[in-house]
């Protein structure tokens, strides 16, 4: 079976100088994750934003430790406690701006995209929902890459700073606004940081872009795409019509909550049972999942990119470090849930009980998903599961955590509480028709 790519991130703000990280990696491998997710962890501009990047080669001061220590040494030795306890290290790897007060703008002005008077150009995005909104962070300098201007100088800038942080031991890079690169300046990036590193693995973040911008970088190396069913309603058509279009471009990353959202148990005002629903759901969804630091715990403030600071730690709304351990668990086991195999909906389009059938791609054995998308009770109907599920019955297990399993062979319907999930396999069954 392929390895799990089970995402913890740790949010450099909230957990403070770098040697305090390490009293949570315990806890994180303990969880079943494989990695651990930094943002970006670099000297900030003026603004102070994590994602308003000054110096790539540099630590943000308010990472570095308290003894006085080298903060790049402590960066290192914490990438080995991460190692020892099998986590690998992955960070963010923000390249399609800078900060506006970057020395790289004097330095290199022509790296930089201008406006119509000349100026470098503040990066902006239009509201898709409002066209006439447009915000323009003025703290960002935007680089031109269609096409560089100085295509070698600027590979061999970004060159630089993979090697560095791989030198460090860091094997992952999540790619943020990836879609704004072009895939062939990716290519080479990625293959000249595999030249120095063959483990190295690289992530799109690609949440928003269209299918145009998603498909040029289909070649380019990427081992990972994020994917947007954090906002599904799990009856509109777009998830699964999104999921079975890009599937073949690479495996994608669900999530429940990210630090770019609002937090999950504040939109619900603390329902557990919808955050352990949103896990399960994402576990089974996409090839790899990911949470932010404070999931696990519950917890209702934004996680902020200037802002958030170790002070804000909060008193847990509830605790679900047992519930995650096991699915993590359940998902390294079952191989259907390890890819990106074909999935549809096998019941019509707005009953209050979902059923979602996946496969795998070649391999035997499927997943059948009963989610109840609603607040309230329901009973599950399913006279088809001979069906859904194949042959043989004797293989069929519920591998729901945390929930007694219910006997499968001759079960036709069942009460499913409020945002529950429940999952059954078999093993040995074929697999569905490619999407």
């Amino acid at each position: 079976m392929p390895e799990p790519t089970l995402i913890y991130n740790l949010f450099p703000t909230l957990a403070g100088p770098i040697p305090r990280w390490e009293k949570h990696l315990e806890r994180i491998a303990a969880l079943g994750f494989t990695w651990v997710y930094l943002n970006p962890i670099h000297t900030p501009g003026l603004s102070g934003s994590l994602y308003a990047v000054k110096d790539y080669f540099g630590i943000n001061p308010l990472l570095y430790p308290e003894t006085g220590e080298d903060p790049q040494k402590a960066l290192a030795h914490l990438i080995k406690e991460a190692e020892r306890r099998g986590l690998k290290v992955m960070m963010d790897l923000v390249i399609n701006h800078t900060a506006i007060d970057s020395p790289l703008t004097r330095e290199h002005p022509e790296w930089y995209a201008k406006d119509a008077d000349g100026k470098i150009k503040n990066p902006g995005a239009i509201d898709p929902a409002d066209a006439s909104r447009v915000t323009i962070w003025g703290d960002l300098a935007e680089l031109e890459y269609w096409p560089p201007p100085d295509l070698e100088g600027l590979l061999h800038y970004w060159d630089q700073v993979l090697s560095h942080y791989l030198r460090l031991g860091v094997l992952g890079f999540r790619a943020d606004a990836a879609y704004k690169i072009p895939g062939d300046f990716w290519s080479r990036l990625i293959g000249e940081a595999r030249g120095l590193e063959p483990r190295a693995e690289f992530f799109a973040e690609t949440l928003g872009c269209r299918l145009e911008e998603c498909g040029q970088l289909s070649s380019s190396g990427f081992d990972f795409l994020y994917n947007s069913s954090k906002w599904w309603d799990f009856q509109a058509d777009w998830c699964l019509e999104q999921y079975n279009m890009f599937r073949r471009l690479a495996p994608s990353i669900s999530f429940p909550e990210t630090h770019d959202t609002d937090r999950l148990a504040a939109e619900t005002k603390g329902a557990v049972e919808v955050a352990r629903q949103r896990y399960l759901f994402a576990a089974f969804f996409s090839t790899g999942l990911m949470i932010p630091m404070g999931y696990e715990f519950g917890f209702q403030n934004h996680l902020h990119v200037v802002r958030t600071r170790p002070g804000d730690w909060e008193t847990p709304t509830y605790d679900l470090s047992s519930y995650i351990k096991g699915v993590n668990r359940m998902k390294k086991g079952c191989p259907v849930l390890l890819e990106e195999g074909p999935m549809t909906r096998a019941n019509p389009r707005g009953e209050p009980v979902v059923l979602l059938l996946k496969s795998r791609e070649k391999g035997r054995g499927r997943v059948l998903a009963v989610i109840n998308s609603t607040r309230e009770e329901q009973r599950a109907v399913i006279p088809n599961l001979p069906k859904l599920l194949g042959k043989p019955k004797r293989a069929w297990q519920d591998l729901t955590p945390d929930l007694v399993p219910l006997k499968l062979q001759n079960l036709q319907e069942f009460s499913l509480p409020p945002a529950r999930m429940r999952l059954f396999y078999n093993p040995e069954a074929p697999p569905l028709a490619g999407k």
